[in-house]
C-alpha cells in the first residue's frame, strides 16, 4: 500500500511539472523560471517528507504542545503589519529574502499533530464540558480564527473541517460538536456577505454568464478551458488559456489546463487518482496501533483530499471561486512542501503497522 501512495504522487507530481511547463511557455520571456522555482521547493519537499517518515512519531509526542504553540506564534507573528508580507490584500506570507513562506501552511502541521494528541490522550474525557468541548475547539478555534484573520477564508475552513471530521471520529458528543459546528458555518457565511470581494464571488458563481466580464470571469474561461478541450484535448503547449486569458492558470486553475490540453481522460485521471488515494489509505486505517496515529493519518488524508475536492469543485463550477491550490499539482511552493510533509505522515504510519488489525490483537 505504501508503494501505491508513492506512485500516486509520483504520477501526480509530474503531471503537474509537464502542465506547468507548459503553462508557463506564455507568461515569461524564460519559461524555465517557474519550474526552476517548483523545482527547488520539490526538492526541499522531498527532503522533508523523508524526514518526516524517519521521524518516531510516537518519541516527538511529548514535543508536541512546544510544535503546536509555535505554529500560533508564527500565525499571530504574521498579522503584525511590518513582518507578515502583503500579496493581493492578504498578509498570508513571512518573506525570508529567498523565499517566501505561507505560514497557514505551518498552521496545518501544527494543528493535526495538536489535535491528535489531545484527543488521544483525552479520549476517555471526550464526553466532559471542559476536556470533551471547551479545550479542543479552544485550540482549532486558534488555529481557525488566526488564518480566518489574514484574511485565508478557504484554508480556514479547511482547518475547521478537518478538524471537525477528527472530533467526530474520536467520539465528541454531537450535541457539543454539532451546534458549535453549525454556529461556526453561520460566522463564517457571515463574514463573507459582510466581505464585498468574497460575496462577489458567491453572486457570480450562482449565475457564471451574466458576470463572466468581471467577477466571473475566471471561472467562465475554466469552463471554457474545458469545452474547448473536449476527450481528446488540444495538446501540450497548444492552449490558448494561459496565454493571459485565465489568470493565476498556474496556480489555482491548473485543472483547467489539464483539461484544456490533455482533455477529459487525463482530468478524470487526476479525480480518480486521488480517489485511489483515499480508498488506499483509507484501508489501511484499521491496523493503526493506537488513536493518535489513527488520527495523524486521517488528518493529512482529509487536509489532501479536501483541498483537492475544492480545487477541482471550484474549476469545474460546482463551487464558488477559492484560491486553493490542487494538491502536487498547483505551482506553489509551501503548498507543496506541506502535501509532501502529509504524504510523509501517512507512509510513515502505514510502513510501520503490524498488518494485524487492533481487534485481533485483543483476542490473542
Amino acid at each position: 500500500s505504501g508503494m501505491i501512495v508513492v506512485s500516486i504522487v509520483t504520477i501526480l507530481t509530474l503531471l503537474g511539472i509537464i502542465i506547468l511547463f507548459s503553462a508557463s511557455q506564455a507568461m515569461h520571456s524564460n519559461p524555465a523560471t517557474l519550474l526552476k522555482k517548483q523545482m527547488l521547493w520539490l526538492v526541499l519537499g522531498l527532503g522533508m517528507s523523508f524526514f518526516v517518515f524517519k521521524l518516531n512519531l510516537e518519541k516527538i509526542r511529548p514535543f508536541i504542545p512546544m510544535i503546536t504553540g509555535a505554529a500560533l506564534v508564527v500565525l499571530a507573528l504574521v498579522l503584525i503589519p511590518g513582518i507578515g508580507v502583503k500579496v493581493n490584500g492578504a498578509q498570508r506570507w513571512l518573506d525570508f529574502g529567498f523565499m517566501r513562506l505561507q505560514v497557514s501552511e505551518i498552521g496545518k502541521i501544527g494543528l493535526l499533530l495538536g489535535l491528535a494528541n489531545y484527543l488521544a490522550v483525552n479520549r476517555r474525557l471526550l464526553d466532559t464540558w471542559k476536556e470533551g468541548f471547551v479545550l479542543p475547539f479552544s485550540i482549532l478555534g486558534l488555529f481557525v480564527g488566526l488564518i480566518f484573520l489574514e484574511p485565508d477564508y478557504g484554508t480556514a475552513f479547511l482547518c475547521g473541517l478537518v478538524g471537525c471530521v477528527l472530533f467526530f471520529v474520536s467520539g465528541m458528543k454531537l450535541r457539543y460538536l454539532l451546534p458549535t459546528a453549525g454556529m461556526a458555518l453561520v460566522l463564517f457565511c457571515i463574514a463573507i456577505v459582510l466581505n464585498p470581494e468574497r460575496l462577489s464571488r458567491i453572486t457570480s458563481f450562482i449565475d457564471v454568464e451574466s458576470n463572466r466580464s468581471d467577477s466571473g470571469y475566471q471561472l467562465w474561461q475554466g469552463i471554457i478551458a474545458f469545452g474547448v478541450g473536449g476527450i481528446e484535448g488540444v495538446g501540450l503547449g497548444s492552449g490558448q488559456q494561459q496565454m493571459s486569458f485565465l489568470p493565476e492558470a498556474h496556480t489555482d486553475f491548473i485543472f483547467a489546463i489539464v483539461g484544456e490540453e490533455l482533455g477529459l481522460f487525463f482530468s478524470m485521471g487526476v479525480v480518480l487518482l486521488f480517489l485511489a488515494l483515499f480508498l488506499v489509505v483509507l484501508l489501511q486505517m484499521k491496523y493503526a496501533p493506537n488513536l493518535y496515529q489513527y488520527l495523524l493519518v486521517l488528518g493529512a488524508l482529509l487536509m489532501i483530499e479536501f483541498q483537492a475536492l475544492i480545487n477541482i469543485g471550484v474549476v469545474t463550477g460546482c463551487l464558488p471561486t477559492k484560491g486553493m491550490s490542487l494538491p502536487f499539482i498547483s505551482y506553489g511552493g509551501s503548498n507543496l512542501v506541506l502535501m509532501y510533509v502529509l504524504i510523509g505522515v501517512i507512509l510513515n504510519c502505514l510502513c510501520h503497522w503490524s498488518k494485524v488489525p487492533l481487534k485481533e490483537v485483543r483476542e490473542l
